[in-house]
């Protein structure tokens, strides 16, 4: 599948039907999951691969990565009506993805994910609740290791220093991430807001 093919299917993904600025809820731009999608499979991360999504919400990276021919796709998400959006978007493009309804914190998750070979995520950005990336970085690299993440732009340094010898940012791509009004405190009716994609390798 080409990086078009893919970014068309995901555009037809529903998002988040009860938004929850809690949680920071926005559904990852399809242009944008397509890109962090391409670039692991152009790795050999994705086709073939156990892959774990966290924080999945409506399953728009999980989706593409099991069109992209991962063997086993799993996403896993603390809100189950975001978990009922993801099945429907999976059955809606054909594919098999095992969505679980659990927190990254809970700590029987890692057992219950089959030792995942990549993982995939576009955590809170922690423009709500300070450091709210943090438990999905920890488990992202206590599950696998390769990790393929959005990060506000920027991050790159407070990454390094949080993961310390843990792993290393071997890869960096930059991208946007449009936001359009979803809540109250939102005062344009879109905004884009930089990011970067970010490829973790653990080190062993």
């Amino acid at each position: 599948m080409k990086l078009k093919h893919l970014e068309m299917a995901l555009q037809q993904l529903s998002g988040f039907s009860h938004p929850r600025a809690a949680l920071e809820q926005y559904q990852t731009p399809a242009p944008l999951a397509a890109r962090l999608l391409f670039h692991a499979l152009m790795k050999r991360d994705i086709e073939g691969k156990n892959v774990c999504d966290l924080g999945s919400g409506t399953g728009m990276l999980a989706t593409g990565a099991a069109l992209l021919g991962a063997d086993r796709v799993t996403g896993v998400d603390i809100d189950k009506k975001a978990i009922e959006v993801a099945k429907a978007n999976a059955l809606l493009l054909g594919v098999d993805v095992e969505f679980i309804v659990a927190d990254v914190r809970d700590p029987s998750l890692p057992s219950r994910l089959n030792c995942p070979d990549t993982v995939i995520m576009n955590p809170p950005f922690g423009a709500q609740k300070a450091h709210a990336d943090r438990p999905f970085i920890d488990l992202a690299l206590m599950l696998a290791p390769v990790t393929y993440s959005v990060f506000n732009a920027g991050s790159v340094q407070f990454i390094e220093t949080y993961v310390g010898n843990r792993a290393e940012i071997d890869e960096r791509i930059g991208g946007i991430f449009p936001i359009k009004r979803t809540f109250s405190f939102h005062t344009q009716d879109m905004q884009e807001i930089g990011v970067e994609i970010l490829r973790l390798k653990r080190n062993q």
